[in-house]
């Protein structure tokens, strides 16, 4: 018996060195045979100096059908010293003898971190990546764009201040605007959160940005978290941005808040005056829970954009509101949406008869509400002082005392792709939203659209002003 079995495994060991014969272990040495790569420039984008990049890729292909031997890879030139490299799971600035088998590839990875270049735009920063290969040498070009900031740690504003467009500001744990103090933000400015950051305004923010000059407060993760999808439409990157019971007469004005955890917070409650927030030709999208969420606080909204929420795109819950050509969708990526586009809370004595805080009272017009999911948390709005009166709505429901003059059941047809992961709210050519607004409804703070577009006499609903696509 043992002797079989010795037999037995004799027999297969040989079994397998004649298998591992057979694998193909012989290499090119033809200078014909060259690797490709997945691209001719590896493009890192814009990167915070001071600060380390996220890591980049390429592929490295084998297309020959022999093995081939990468003699040398390096980086050369002047910043060649700015990168660091990561060669098929090996880390270093230079490697001998990489092998690739036939029809096989393999990966680079990149990183870098940017000195400051006191500049107020981005600096470009290239270096060459050699492949040295059968004694002829192939390269891919590594480039990167170096961007200052101004970095802001756990900051409090206890005077007048105003934020410029000069440089970036990256924000550290918070940016607290104080009672009693303004914070003004000029056209053009950037303000980029760090994760787990958030912006509290208990005095007044005055963020006024220009068609041409939009204020972003965004997170501050650059680049792509997979090959097609930017950090730019991912939420949860910050906090969000919390206006308290102490803030006066704020403003956001073509500005465009995104990326965050909770959105846009507003809330009145136990204030001893009226919270009021105005919002012209701005976007809020981008949520992990709502983009605008509002208690007893007063909101007006002209040619804004509420969209990509995971719990719902907007909440109203007490105070006087208005909404005017506003585009409220909902083609959030990462979870099934928990909420409505537009929810109501304490809206009358018949819904809540032992309320002590006023009901809530709102006129919207001009609007669309389309998207996944719901459009309203109310189907019926009897006895409230909320009314939408020209509104385009994805359901198909009637007019009433409530809903005046409605266009129902219509698809808008933006030119969002969701599987793309495209997020356009302007009309493709054949919409019936184009026109069709009530122009006697559009308010004088909503002429022009977020592009600078006037809506002119026959109006488009919605936040923007039709234009051809390119």
């Amino acid at each position: 018996m043992k002797r079989t079995n010795l037999s037995f495994l004799l027999i297969l060991f040989m079994a397998v060195l004649g298998l591992g014969s057979c694998i193909e272990d012989d290499y090119t040495t033809s200078p014909s045979d060259q690797p490709a790569f997945s691209v001719d420039t590896l493009d890192m984008g814009v990167i915070f100096t001071e600060q380390p990049s996220t890591t980049h890729r390429f592929t490295v292909y084998n297309r020959a059908s022999k093995g081939l031997s990468i003699s040398r890879i390096s980086l050369s030139g002047a910043n060649a010293g700015l990168f660091r490299l990561n060669v098929d799971g090996f880390s270093g600035t230079e490697f001998s003898d990489v092998e690739i088998r036939a029809k096989d590839s393999i990966f680079v990875f990149v990183e870098t971190t940017l000195p400051p270049n006191e500049r107020n735009v981005p600096v470009e920063v290239t270096a060459s990546l050699d492949f040295v290969t059968n004694g002829v040498t192939s390269s891919v070009t590594v480039a990167a764009r170096g961007r200052d900031v101004v970095r802001l740690r756990a900051n409090t504003v206890e005077a007048d201040t105003r934020l410029t467009a000069e440089k970036p500001y990256q924000i550290f744990d918070s940016l607290v605007v104080a009672e009693g103090t303004t914070l003004s933000i000029e056209p053009g400015a950037e303000l980029y959160f760090h994760d787990g950051a958030r912006m509290v305004v208990r005095g007044t923010l005055k963020a006024r940005g220009e068609a041409d000059k939009e204020i972003t407060m965004a997170g501050d993760r650059t680049g792509f978290v997979a090959a097609d999808i930017s950090f730019d439409i991912m939420d949860r990157q910050w906090t969000g941005l919390f206006f308290t019971a102490t803030s006066r007469d704020n403003e956001l004005s073509y500005t465009h808040v995104c990326n965050t955890w909770q959105g846009v917070t507003v809330d009145g409650t136990d204030s001893t005056e009226p919270v009021k927030l105005l919002l012209v030709n701005s976007r809020l999208r981008n949520s992990g829970n709502m983009a605008l969420e509002v208690h007893d606080a007063d909101i007006s909204a002209y040619g804004c954009e509420f969209a990509e929420a995971a719990a719902g795109v907007v909440l109203l819950d007490g105070g006087s509101h208005v909404l005017n050509h506003c585009t409220l969708s909902n083609y959030y990526l990462f979870a099934a949406i928990g909420g409505p586009l537009l929810a109501f809370d304490n809206v009358s004595a018949a819904e809540s008869p032992e309320s002590t805080r006023p009901y809530t009272r709102a006129t919207i017009d001009n609007c669309i509400l389309y998207g996944l999911g719901s459009e309203l948390s109310h189907t019926d709005l009897t006895g409230s002082d909320i009314m939408l009166r020209r509104c385009l709505l994805k359901s198909a429901g009637t007019d009433d005392n409530n809903f005046v003059n409605c266009l129902w059941d219509t698809d808008p047809m933006f030119r969002t792709v969701r599987e793309d992961y495209y997020f356009d709210y302007r009309f493709k050519a054949d919409s019936p939203a184009i026109g069709a607004a009530d122009p006697s409804l559009t308010a004088p703070e909503a002429a022009t659209d977020r592009y600078g577009l006037p809506r002119g006499s026959a109006p488009d609903l919605g936040a923007y002003v039709y234009t051809p696509e390119e």
